[in-house]
């Protein structure tokens, strides 16, 4: 995979946990640590699309219908009983 060089900034706190990340093992090296940041933020925005994608296909799909919980549990002890 082809990289590109960046130059970032941190603050002196960001900086102390990312050396303390890299001292307990956790990563070898800085860019290694933002690498997986990066890799942890976009699966997280791709789980957060999924999630609201789901919402608004639940809101579209029409009103709701009252649940039986005990007619539900009933049905379930039949089949797995």
């Amino acid at each position: 995979m082809a990289t590109v060089r960046k130059s970032i900034t941190l603050t002196v706190q960001q900086d102390a946990w990312l050396a303390a990340q890299i001292e307990a093992g956790s990563y070898t090296n800085d860019s290694e640590a933002i690498r997986d940041l990066i890799r942890r933020a976009q699966e997280r925005s791709v789980e957060v699309e999924t999630i609201c994608q789901a919402l608004i296909e639940g809101e579209q799909s029409g009103a709701a219908e009252p649940f039986d919980f005990s007619a539900f549990k009933r049905r379930k002890s039949v089949q797995h009983g």
